[in-house]
């Protein structure tokens, strides 16, 4: 088996790349016939692997590809989730090769969805090939969900989900759209924070007016939004909003020393995003603890009043900020946005009118190192990068792992081998070859791994 798939390692390299000339970005409509073609491939290659079927499935929104084998009596069920969908490759100048050609440079490949998440998905595909044409059979029932719309939300998933909930019956989920902790760390992630969002809109005067006639007797809305946004932390970086870390529970002395145990550099990781220091969030806990284990709520975006060259003289009429929170486990994404609200129309200052728009219920989900499947997976990426793997989390937020969890009530085991600097979601976007070879060899042994434990 794994001699088949070093001997294929040209072959997976050309269907990869082939994958990521078709530009399916769902962001943006006029490519959406793009998204359904990128469907279509990942069908055509399930069917050549030899799953028993494949098909693209419709939602509301984009197409799902989906294929199934399920040739293994009384062993488990395993669903492979990933998506097919990409980010838009702008700003293009900024590329050294062209975003959707698939260019190998230094032994990796560059291109939109090389990594996030083609790439990703193929390992899975190519590994379960290799079962089929070595031994044919696979140790377990496959069941392969690759979703169009990750980029963009996931919109339509929570709707297909539980209209498929029969169809998609199984056992475990097994998620390829992470990275590991560094270059020859490798790592399976056991906990993934929540999202919710606010867009806040101060309204002042029904209209824009003379700075020199009412400035200083109609409140400012944007003075206003500063003033409000000001109140959210403390001088050390705690979120000092009543109610929002309800739930949120310390460390355990295992974890802590399991975070300080990493090869984390603080002043090297400034270096290289650009900054003097980490100092954002709440600045006494540890940087991994800050990325991965507590809650941040950041500002994304404000606007407001006159923008163009030049000046102009006026107090505006409105301003406008959206927030976001990335949640930890414990935190309940409904109390979070009301809580929020609440204290930012406690803290508005009079003389103007608060909007409050808040959305997104995405839950923080944990694995468990314990269970029968991460153990599993432990195994096989030792197997197939020859060290044991590290437990980490990830400060970001892969929606459907929440909607698996929520809606199906299924356990999930998270095991990306992407690398952290591999420019996801930015120009020159990659995968290391050696990762992505080495990925594949792990789902293979990952597969017998998990019919022997479940």
């Amino acid at each position: 088996m794994i001699e088949f798939v070093r001997a294929n390692r040209e072959r997976y390299l050309a269907e990869l790349t082939e994958w990521i000339a078709c530009p399916s970005v769902s962001a943006d409509p006029a490519r959406h016939p793009q998204v359904r073609r990128s469907a279509e491939v990942a069908v055509a290659r399930m069917l050549a692997a030899g799953l028993q079927r494949a098909e693209v499935l419709e939602t509301s929104g984009l197409p799902v590809a989906y294929g199934e084998w399920l040739g293994a009596p009384g062993a488990p069920t395993v669903l492979i989730y990933g998506h097919h969908d990409v980010q838009p490759e702008d700003p293009l100048e900024l590329w050294e090769s062209p975003p959707f050609a698939g260019t190998v440079r230094d032994g990796k490949l560059f291109g939109r969805g090389s990594v996030d998440d083609k790439g990703q998905v193929l390992m899975h595909i190519a590994a379960l090939e290799a079962h089929l044409r070595s031994n044919g059979k696979l140790p377990i029932n496959v069941k392969v969900v690759v979703e169009g719309e990750e980029e963009i939300g996931s919109p339509s998933f929570e709707a297909f989900l539980a209209r498929e909930k029969d169809r998609l019956r199984c056992d475990v989920v097994v998620v390829s759209d992470t990275a590991v902790f560094a270059e020859d760390v490798p790592s399976l992630t056991v906990s993934l924070r929540g999202l919710v969002h606010w867009e806040v809109t101060v309204h002042g005067p029904a209209n824009d007016l003379h700075s020199g006639y009412f400035g200083g007797l109609v409140v400012n809305p944007i003075e206003a939004l500063g003033t409000m946004l000001a109140t959210l932390r403390d001088a050390d970086g705690k979120i000092t909003i009543d109610g929002f870390y309800d739930g949120v529970r310390e460390l355990a002395p295992r974890e802590r020393a399991e975070l300080e145990a990493l090869p984390f550099d603080a002043a090297h990781e400034a270096r290289a995003l650009g900054v003097s220091e980490l100092a954002g969030g709440e600045r006494a806990r540890l940087p991994l603890e800050r990325m991965w284990r507590r809650p941040t709520l950041e500002l994304n975006g404000i606007h407001g009043g006159y923008q163009g060259p030049g000046h102009k003289t006026i107090v505006p009429s409105w301003a406008k900020a959206k927030i976001s929170a990335r949640l930890v486990e414990g935190q309940e994404p409904d109390h979070v946005k009301r809580v929020v609200q609440m204290h930012l129309e406690r803290v508005a200052p009079r003389g103007v009118r608060v909007d409050i728009v808040a959305d997104g219920d995405v839950r923080a989900v944990t694995t468990s190192r314990e269970h029968p499947a991460v153990g599993a997976a432990a195994r096989a990426m030792e197997r197939g990068f020859g060290k044991p793997p590290v437990f980490i989390g990830t400060g970001g937020t892969i929606g459907p792992v929440s909607s698996f969890d929520r809606i199906l009530g299924l356990p999930q085991v998270l095991i990306g081998v992407g690398l952290p600097d591999d420019a996801i979601h930015a120009p020159n976007e990659k995968f290391d070859l050696n990762q992505f070879y080495l990925g594949i060899e792990t789902m293979a042994y990952l597969y017998d791994e998990l019919a022997e434990t479940l």
